[in-house]
């Protein structure tokens, strides 16, 4: 019998690896995988060893006699991917190809020490291909007292098995010549210029922070806001918009639209439309339950632009949002679903449509809140005086109007990268120029010395989180070969330099230990219901991040005999 791959999927691309017949698909060298929405277990050329078990960071894989009831459709899913028994099935006698570790030459004057701004996946895969090799010393820099990225502050609370993710890069954290600098603002407390003194290296992997923001009349008013501005307030993210607190969320109508139809807007629907008491076991904000527990929202509405063959959110976390939330269709979206259907030729898009027809009709009075899937609507304005009252959209490549009446409306249209000081930047893409992770100045076309990036700040917004291990790789890859080449030039000062730079700079910068005591510190106040209760305030994380661990001398002093 074999294993399958379920909704938490990744796409780390270690099971791979890991599997002795090579059954799992697409693999990193193969075209398919930076667009797949998972990976995918072939049932055929499974020999049920569990080697792939162990190795995926997020616990997806499960043995298909243990599935619960909501993983059955992943069973068929893996299948799908797969033609039939023909011959023409992936090879199945060898391991699938290793990307070779990159090697490091040894220097005279030090070990290679490189950079890291950012520390979310792109950033910690790019730490774990570097500390491959001996003598590589790699110092990471986050302007946020607590690492980790959007894992932490990005994935919805209900999906605790995809944040598990973080112990792998706890490891990776812990080992030797790995560095924290926390709390550190990279262009105001230190400079890029700076920070080439003191590495042979910078390497940027700080994602797409940036809303793409909707330009119609109304987009505002109070009531309307970012899928991340909401996505930050229920997961207690520091950042949080300042004008977007629990106030200015109105959850007292009966209706919030989403626009944009992403995995992001299924998962802020998904919390609008999931009883409080089970929300309440998860790590959401404490702010944010509190407003849901007096919501009056009975609908979310997501809507998109485009025909459901064109949905943008992916297969998997359809099939679990189906599972968990009661998920709607009008019957004019049932038609279009059918005609998308009956044109279909992609298997799966075909399975992404086949869930789609299965769905219920808004004709049924819904028995607790949920998800309507609204297709062909294009926004024209939003209405209100004082504040949201509704969205008018326009029924797309015609001039039919139709208004919903809304609360809240909320905009899920993407991400774009924003300039980093000291490199330059392309903004029709929003990604600063680079080839394979080199930075390249367009108007030379000549690498920048010694700076690099990772993730989506290098190829947009696209992928999932082990989608930026391989792109991490080729970062790397591309760095040591600059540096056994002779192209790096060697950092000004010594080593303990940069540590006294930085606190001289930042006195308040959190270091492995500080960290290490805010996550006990939040673990703790979870208590036995929940994974943690986080801290919403950047003053609390660096209070308990000096009341663990040893004093600030005594850190001080470990840094310089680690150094």
């Amino acid at each position: 019998m074999p294993h399958v791959i379920t909704q938490s999927c990744c796409s780390d691309g270690s099971c791979v690896y890991a599997c002795p017949v090579n059954c799992i698909h697409p693999t990193p060298d193969e075209p398919g995988f930076a667009t797949a929405e998972m990976l995918y277990i072939d049932p055929v050329a499974c020999v049920d060893c569990g080697a792939c078990v162990s190795a995926c960071p997020v616990g997806a894989i499960s043995h298909d006699s243990k599935l619960t009831p909501e993983q059955l459709p992943f069973v068929e899913l893996n299948a799908a991917f797969y033609p039939e028994p023909d011959g023409n099935l992936p090879p199945t006698s060898k391991l699938a190809p290793v990307i070779e570790a990159p090697v490091v030459y040894p220097r005279a004057g030090g070990p290679l020490t490189v950079a890291i701004v950012g520390s979310g996946p792109a950033a910690m895969y790019a730490a774990d291909e570097l500390l491959t090799q001996k003598d590589v010393r790699v110092n990471v820099f986050e302007r946020l007292p607590t690492p980790y990225g959007l894992v932490r502050a990005g994935v919805a609370p209900d999906h605790q098995s995809t944040k598990r993710v973080t112990k792998l890069f706890d490891r990776i954290a812990a080992q030797p010549g790995f560095t924290f600098y926390l709390n550190v603002d990279v262009g105001s407390d230190v400079t890029h210029d700076e920070l080439l003194e003191h590495h042979h290296a910078v390497l940027y992997a700080v994602g797409a922070p940036n809303d793409r923001r909707l330009d119609i009349a109304g987009m505002g008013l109070p009531g309307t806001g970012t899928a991340t501005e909401f996505v930050a307030w229920y997961n207690a993210h520091p950042d949080g918009h300042p004008d977007f607190d629990s106030l200015a969320i109105n959850l007292g109508h009966e209706r919030v639209v989403i626009v944009g139809n992403g995995n992001v807007a299924l998962d802020v629907a998904r919390i609008l439309t999931t009883p409080p008491d089970v929300l309440a076991r998860t790590d959401i904000s404490d702010h944010a339950l509190a407003v849901l527990r007096e919501s009056k929202v009975i609908e979310v509405v997501i809507a998109a632009r485009r025909g459901p063959k064109d949905s943008a959110f992916t297969l998997p976390e359809l099939i679990g949002l189906t599972s968990t939330c009661e998920v709607v269709l009008s019957p004019a979206d049932h038609e279009l679903v059918a005609l998308d259907l009956e044109a279909a030729e992609d298997p799966l898009t075909r399975n992404k449509l086949e869930v789609l027809s299965k769905l219920g009709d808004t004709s049924t009075p819904p028995t607790r809140p949920r998800i309507r899937l609204a297709y062909r609507l294009t926004p024209k304005r939003v209405v209100g005086d004082a504040r949201t009252e509704a969205i008018e959209c326009t029924v797309t490549d015609t001039d039919e109007v139709h208004r919903l009446d809304a609360g809240l409306v909320l905009t899920s249209i993407g991400y774009r990268g924003k300039p980093i000081r000291g490199l330059p930047f392309d903004g029709s893409k929003a990604v600063v120029p680079n080839d394979g992770g080199r930075v390249v100045d367009p108007r030379s076309a000549e690498p920048v010395p010694g700076s690099y990036v990772a993730g989506w700040i290098k190829r947009g917004p696209t992928g999932f989180i082990g989608t930026n291990k391989s792109c991490a790789a080729q970062t790397v890859h591309n760095l040591v070969a600059d540096y056994n080449d002779g192209r790096l030039r060697d950092p000004r000062y010594k080593p303990g330099a940069l540590d006294r730079l930085v606190r001289s700079r930042r006195p308040d910068m959190v270091d492995s230990a500080g960290w290490k005591a805010i996550d006990a510190a939040e673990v703790a106040r979870g208590g036995d219901d929940r994974p943690r209760v986080k801290f919403t305030a950047v003053a609390d994380m660096l209070t308990a991040a000096a009341d663990g661990g040893p004093p600030r001398f005594g850190r001080r002093l470990l840094a310089g005999l680690r150094r």
